[in-house]
């Protein structure tokens, strides 16, 4: 099992369209994913339980991984987290206008 903190730091935190691309990507793999904001879990492979977090820019949540491809798993998580979520933020604004 794997459990890792994040801070979300994109400009409107977890919204549809890369929730929709973070669960696509995680439910190629057998492990579970449990994320957990506050008093709250989700399953990481399910983009409604996930958008009841309503994680926001600068929340913190917990991300638990478990099972055979769980590295793999985490990283996926991390490096959508880190690195691939800001391309959503201009689409966002774009949306918005």
């Amino acid at each position: 099992m794997i459990e890792e903190d994040f801070v979300i730091k994109n400009k409107f935190g977890f919204h549809l369209k890369p929730l929709n691309e973070l669960v696509r990507r995680i439910s190629q793999f057998n492990s579970s994913v449990k994320v957990i904001k506050d008093d709250q879990m989700a399953d990481g492979k399910s983009l409604l339980d996930l958008l009841t977090l309503c994680v926001a820019k600068n929340d913190k949540i917990k991300v638990i991984v478990e099972g055979e491809d769980e590295q793999e798993v985490i990283k996926v998580i991390r490096d959508f987290i880190e690195y691939d979520i800001f391309q959503y933020d201009s689409q966002y604004e774009q949306e918005q206008k």
